[in-house]
């Protein structure tokens, strides 16, 4: 099975994410329940199994306080 580039990209999206969210203290649910985002939503992000949307990564953001490029730093 060939890897995709996107795929590559999805995975070091989400292990920054969950990097960062564990540096916070934060569980999935909590960052799921503030940020309004579903929880299962959350786990398939730090998967890699979704391509999220802008204003999902918007409101992680915000909940982490960090800006939005920092999530993309990986």
């Amino acid at each position: 099975m060939r890897i995709r580039t996107h795929d590559i990209y999805l995975k070091a999206f989400g292990n920054n994410l969950r990097r960062i969210r564990k540096e916070q203290n934060f569980t999935m649910e909590s960052l799921a329940f503030l940020s309004e985002i579903e929880y299962r939503q959350i786990g398939r992000i730090e998967r890699g199994e979704i391509n999220t949307t802008l204003l999902s990564v918007y409101r992680i953001a915000e909940v982490l306080h960090i800006d939005m490029y920092l999530l993309f730093c990986f």
